[in-house]
């Protein structure tokens, strides 16, 4: 190995800043500073009547800087799913014990995902939210509703691109008939499956093309972190529409709901989680400081899958996974292991709408509700918003869809800690399976944290790799059997 390759590995001194500038510069402070402008913001925009109903320049703007945010980072969903799957499926071809490890995966999604469960239904009969619900609350049916049937037609693909055409009217244009476009996340993760274990099968003819996707899916993480970067505005924007259209009264109204939310994704993320990571003789500490990054850009931007690419890093360089394995469990994590959005929120709101309208719940509802959380937590598909698996869950208990309206007002709060909690746990998982394999990097779990790494210290980091080439990267390049067994995690 030449000198030039040692020292592009090497990790560079760091620069030294000032505790101020190193403070206004630090990912964590412009979050939080961006938290307080946009909840003051909203409460100026209160005083000054803007209301959903009757918006001001205030209010629109910060509407369309927050909704700006979340089209872009809609925008890179898609290409990042596909190439995702596709690459994490095909890592496993550099996996030894690849099945085993997979199995190992999905157990330990399904064991997390009962245990939250449980937590959710334990508080909602507790705390019983419904019973303290304000009378005003509207009540709408949902849009869409979930069903199984629903949600086992929803995987046939339509097209390769799982692309689908709705239209509706629009009242800003005058009532005329528009046509959007949408993709389907369920139908492309059925894609990209499809196309990754096609890809396995066809061996070393498919070694291009799968070199291609790899090399795509940086590109794409690449433009992820440029939209990570701006964050904090989106955060300013988003946070100060929620003050102004939601406002005190229904947020006080469902207070004792949120506050059920919130305490089961607590119990989960600071008992249930430490408990595992202890239990396999890991540290604590170690875990929290290496994850906090990932559960840090979740809660602010409300999509696990916008987070996948922080999430799987963090996994690697703070938590000591092996990337071969990482880059196939983390990504699965991110479409399918929800345990805020589809555990704990569908328990405690399933309750919650039961009691409201004053019903009764048998023991076999309370065992669906177990069932439905622990199978069908694919159907919210790593995206912002667990409506879906709302109705999921109401409709398979029989429990009225109307009272998805009365929770709808404050579902963009309870998505971020929802969304946070889901992070946390898509990278726990791995962790633990890695360590109960014992292909955990114990060293690099346990090394002093400098510092949380966010975008610019990942991307410093990824730039020296691409200098020096990865092994997984010769390996590809060579296309040979011993060269993909070296490179393979041991």
């Amino acid at each position: 190995m030449s000198n030039t390759t040692t020292a592009a590995r090497r990790p560079q001194a760091p620069v030294t800043r000032g505790p101020v500038r190193k403070l206004l510069t630090s990912f964590g402070f412009q979050i939080i500073v961006a938290l307080v402008l946009g909840i003051a913001a909203g409460l100026i925009g209160r005083q000054f009547g803007a209301t959903a109903d009757h918006p001001t320049v205030l209010s629109d703007t910060l509407a369309k800087i927050g909704g700006s945010y979340v089209t872009i980072l809609r925008a890179a969903v898609v290409p990042l799913v596909f190439t995702a799957i596709v690459a994490s499926i095909s890592n496993l071809r550099r996996v030894q014990n690849a099945a085993r490890l997979a199995g190992q995966t999905i157990l330990w999604f399904a064991i997390t995902a009962f245990i939250a469960v449980s937590i959710g239904i334990v508080l909602g009969i507790t705390i019983q939210p419904g019973a303290h619900a304000g009378t005003g609350l509207e009540k709408a049916a949902p849009h869409t509703v979930g069903t199984w049937w629903n949600f086992l037609l929803g995987l046939i693909p339509q097209n390769f691109l799982g692309i689908g055409v709705s239209s509706a009217a629009d009242p800003t244009a005058g009532g005329a008939i528009v046509s959007t476009v949408n993709f389907n996340i369920l139908q492309i993760i059925v894609i990209a499956a499809a196309v990754g274990i096609a890809a396995l099968k066809a061996g070393r003819k498919a070694e291009p093309f799968l070199v291609f996707t790899e090399s795509l899916l940086k590109v794409i993480q690449r433009v992820l972190w440029w939209i990570i970067r701006i964050a904090p505005l989106g955060t300013f924007g988003l946070i100060g529409s929620a003050v102004i259209n939601y406002g005190w009264d229904k947020l006080t109204s469902l207070a004792w709901f949120a506050g059920a939310i919130y305490i089961g994704l607590a119990i989960v993320m600071f008992v249930v989680y430490p408990i595992l990571v202890k239990s396999h003789g890991l540290s604590i500490k170690q875990y929290f400081t290496g994850v906090w990054p990932a559960v840090q850009l979740g809660f602010v931007s409300r999509s696990s899958i916008g987070t996948l690419p922080l999430t799987e890093r963090v996994t690697e360089r703070n938590l000591g996974v092996p990337r071969g394995y990482a880059s196939f469990a983390v990504p699965l994590g991110a479409t399918t292991k929800m345990d805020g959005c589809a555990a704990i929120y569908p328990a405690v709101a399933a309750i919650f709408v039961a009691q409201f309208f004053g019903l009764q719940l048998n023991l076999m509802q309370y065992i669906l509700i177990v069932v439905v959380s622990v199978v069908g937590s694919a159907a919210t598909a790593g995206t912002t918003g667990a409506i879906v698996m709302l109705t999921l869950t109401l409709s398979t208990l029989g429990l009225p869809l109307e009272g998805v309206g009365l929770l709808i007002a404050i579902d963009p709060i309870l998505d971020m800690g929802r969304t946070a909690l889901n992070v946390a746990g898509q990278a726990l998982v791995p962790t633990i399976v890695a360590k109960r394999e014992g292909i955990l990097d114990l060293d690099l779990y346990n090394a002093p944290r400098n510092g949380l790494p966010f975008a610019e210290d990942i991307e410093d980091e990824t730039a020296a790799d691409d200098e020096a080439g990865s092994p997984d990267r010769a390996a590809a390049a060579a296309g040979s059997a011993d060269a993909e067994e070296t490179a393979a995690v041991r």
